[in-house]
């Protein structure tokens, strides 16, 4: 088919890879009251976006996903299967697309503010589908569910958000040297 562009085995690769991390990103896991818990998930996503851009970031999530809706225990606590997706803390993990997706624009951005907004602007993305998940599932307020599963971890959000941007510029900065991720500009 022309005019379609495909995937390369190395974008497939690093895909799979950035979905692995975030597999792992999701053990790392503090549990809180809530019920939804702290974890460096939102670490992996801002970094999968920031290192592979927005399309195979958020290709990256949606694999991740994916694969939890298939029972694959990549969830936090090594769970997985669509309850997770349909419980209380399935609307951040649907966010996780969307903020690769944001992350991965910012990244592009010459702009440092630009590109800051363009992080936040998904990590908010995320929060604000969790905390209405959350609020539909548990039939709170939309303030009460703000504050018992965003606001605890928004600080440790935008550090997260930040470390990926700059650790992700090092990363896309090394791919690219070594010809493993041809899509990003030299900077």
């Amino acid at each position: 088919m022309e005019g379609k562009k495909q995937l390369s085995t190395k974008s497939i690769i690093l895909v799979g890879m950035f979905a692995a991390v975030l597999a792992v990103m999701s053990q790392i896991a503090i549990p809180m009251p809530s019920g939804v818990p702290m974890t460096l998930q939102t670490f992996a996503v801002a970094l999968a976006g920031a290192v592979l851009g927005w399309k195979l970031g958020a290709l990256s999530a949606l694999v991740y996903l994916l694969l939890g809706a298939a029972g694959v225990p990549v969830f936090s606590g090594m769970s997985g299967g669509l309850g997770v997706l349909l419980g209380k803390t399935g609307g951040f993990i649907f966010g996780f697309i969307f903020m690769a997706l944001l992350c991965g624009l910012g990244a592009a951005q010459k702009n440092k503010g630009i590109r800051g907004i363009c992080g936040l602007a998904g990590l908010a993305v995320c929060h604000v589908l969790g905390v209405l998940q959350f609020m539909v599932l548990t039939q709170v307020s939309f303030v009460e569910s703000a504050v018992l599963v965003s606001v605890p971890f928004l600080l440790k959000g935008i550090v997260s958000v930040a470390l990926a941007f700059v650790i992700g510029e090092i990363l896309r900065k090394a791919l690219n040297a070594a010809n493993i991720l041809t899509y990003a500009k030299k900077a």
